[in-house]
Parts: C-alpha cells; sequence; structure tokens
C-alpha cells in the first residue's frame, strides 16, 4: 500500500465468520481483517448473546482494504462467491439470524454499489434463487472475542473449500 492510498473500510456478514475471514484474508488488497457481530438492536454484542438470535446481531466481518488493489465492487463480488446469499438466516449446517446475508454500508456511494452488485449477481443466473441478502445501514461493530479472530489461522484448520469463479466475476 502507498502512503497516498487512503484504505476503506467494509462490513459484511454471511453466515459463520471463521471461514468467510479466511477467504477475506487471501484476498490481494484486503489489509486487515477482524470478527465480530453487527445489525442489531442491542447496545452490547458478545457470543453467548449473538447465538442465541435475541439480540439481532449477526456474525459479521470488518474488513479494511487498499482501493488502489481492491475496488468495493470487487470486494462484494468476491463476498458473493463465499456464501449462498439465497438463504434466509442461514448457511449450510449454520442456522438462525445470526448466520444471516446482510452488506453494511457506511454511505451512499457504498449503498449505489451494493445494490448494483446485488442486481448483477441475481440476474447472472449463478443462484436459483433470489438474493435475500440484507441491505443495512451500519450502526455499529462489535468485535468478537479474541478466540474467534483468525480462528482458522490459528488452528491451521483451512476446512474452507475453494470458491469458484462465476459467470459475474466476469464483470469484475
Amino acid at each position: 500500500m502507498n502512503d497516498q492510498t487512503a484504505t476503506q473500510t467494509a462490513y459484511l456478514a454471511g453466515g459463520c465468520f471463521w471461514g468467510m475471514e479466511e477467504l477475506m484474508r487471501q484476498i490481494p488488497g484486503v489489509l486487515e481483517t477482524e470478527v465480530g457481530y453487527c445489525g442489531g438492536e442491542a447496545s452490547t454484542a458478545y457470543y453467548e448473546q449473538v447465538k442465541t438470535g435475541r439480540t439481532g446481531h449477526a456474525e459479521s466481518l470488518k474488513i479494511v482494504f487498499d482501493p488502489g488493489q481492491l475496488t468495493y465492487r470487487h470486494l462484494l463480488f468476491e463476498f458473493f462467491r463465499m456464501h449462498n446469499p439465497t438463504t434466509p438466516n442461514r448457511q449450510g449446517n449454520d442456522v438462525g439470524t445470526s448466520y444471516r446475508s446482510a452488506i453494511f454500508y457506511l454511505n451512499d456511494t457504498q449503498l449505489d454499489i451494493a445494490q448494483e452488485v446485488i442486481h448483477t449477481v441475481d440476474e447472472s443466473g449463478d443462484w436459483q434463487a433470489k438474493i435475500v441478502t440484507e441491505l443495512l445501514p451500519f450502526r455499529a461493530f462489535f468485535r468478537a472475542e479474541e478466540y474467534h479472530q483468525k480462528y482458522l489461522k490459528k488452528r491451521k484448520r483451512l476446512t474452507v473449500p475453494p470458491v469458484q469463479v462465476s459467470r459475474f466475476m466476469q464483470q469484475v
């Protein structure tokens, strides 16, 4: 990263944050990741609360990236490759509102890009059902407990399957 390029931040939820973080960390241009909780009504969040589904928070990822290497648009296309955005409140065996698909936008530019990417992904035919990813204004991010941070990396358990390139990625 050069000193003249400001970083940007994205907040995304796509199921269990362990796998999502591991995949995002590997994308060129991603500088930093943290797992945590977004999108709920509770004024605090920690794992034991969030997993009950009563806080309204989703397991989320904070991604700091270099826009000179990775655009927000490209980051969102990568996000849609990493999880199933057509299943409400579910990713694989993980079920509940804390595993929903969501984009927490920081400004109107992020909102516009997210709407365009969702439309492109929806129209691509790569998914057989409609995209249900929520688009929500960012309010707060509560960093998850330390044992959740870089969970798969710390345990050298890279159980996340490789992601295949889809037709909509050709538009990046």
